[in-house]
């Protein structure tokens, strides 16, 4: 209707958005949307819908279009933020198909194939072995790539002779750990942490920790297993909050389907977390390590203790 009356499909913006839904995104490249500085195809990456990126390959997007924004930067084109984002052989293929360039190389020197192994993506590593893209990768990208698909004997095998791992690894390394579960690489995740990685690396879109991360996702038992590892309520991450930040805003916002921020909560509240007071000002705030926090009802009680535990 909007398009009918005039609307302009090419306002920076719309084209970006509607890759959340397909019919939208038909809609709109009917009617004229463009790809410009869009990033369309970048945000389309965020999503696990192949048919929305098959759409917008067939339609023309540029499968090596130039990052141009954080954190898209960091990883530089298409292809490496479909690895970063732990997508699936067929998007990688798909990519392929349309000319994205298999020896694409992260701002930092990573290429495609070595990040496709150290986020655990052998099939897609795989794949571009096939397109000629395998090299020799180093002993810290081997204990990486083991970490990452979760095979502990190698690992172990590798930091028998290397026991500087993982700790000596670079920040670009160490930040696979947020990164692999902001992306639900959990079991990956979960030996790197078993291993030694330091637990308050900070990756992911937000610069934040694999606690904030699992939070963010109100994922219990990981918050729980993070805690049970060392990790601390008070990591901060880059919106210039701490975990409790975190919490405060998934409880409200609930950015995953069925996430169990009570759990989390309590979770915390057993790892230091002081426990909530009401706000004399306003009772649907409450204060907690003398700050204001606004929660969902249900953390809130948690929080205050007027919630027993299941």
């Amino acid at each position: 209707m909007l398009l009918d009356a005039g609307a302009d499909p090419n306002d920076g913006e719309s084209l970006y958005h509607s890759v959340e839904s397909l019919a939208c995104t038909r809609v709109l490249l009917e009617n004229g949307a463009r790809f410009d500085d869009t990033n369309a195809i970048y945000r389309a990456l965020d999503f696990d819908e192949l048919a929305v990126l098959e759409l917008l390959l067939r339609h023309g997007a540029d499968p090596n279009w130039p990052a141009r924004n954080p954190p898209l930067t960091d990883w530089g084109s298409p292809l490496l933020w479909a690895i970063r984002r732990r997508r699936s052989r067929r998007h990688v293929e798909a990519l392929l198909k349309a000319g994205a360039d298999p020896s694409a190389r992260t701002p930092s020197g990573v290429s495609a194939y070595s990040q496709a192994l150290q986020f655990g993506l052998g099939d897609v590593a795989e794949l571009l072995r096939e397109h000629g893209r395998a090299e020799p990768i180093s002993e810290e990208e081997q204990f990486v790539a083991a970490c990452a698909r979760g095979d502990e004997a190698e690992a172990q095998r590798i930091r028998s002779r290397r026991h500087d791992l993982p700790t000596s690894l670079p920040d670009t390394q160490l930040r696979l750990l947020p990164d692999m579960i902001a992306d639900g690489g959990d079991e990956g995740a979960k030996l790197m942490v078993e291993l030694g990685w330091p637990i308050a690396a900070r990756g992911g879109d937000w610069h934040a920790s694999a606690l904030n991360l699992a939070v963010f996702r109100g994922d219990a038992g990981l918050t729980r297993f993070l805690l049970d590892h060392g990790a601390s309520w008070k990591e901060e991450h880059g919106h210039g909050d701490n975990v409790c930040g975190t919490l405060s805003w998934a409880s409200s916002s609930e950015p995953i389907e069925g996430g169990d921020w009570a759990g989390c909560a309590r979770a915390l509240l057993e790892h230091g977390l002081p426990q909530a007071k009401p706000d004399p000002e306003d009772p649907e705030w409450v204060l907690i390590d003398g700050r204001r926090k606004h929660f969902s009802d249900e953390v809130t009680e948690v929080l205050l203790g007027v919630r027993d535990p299941p």
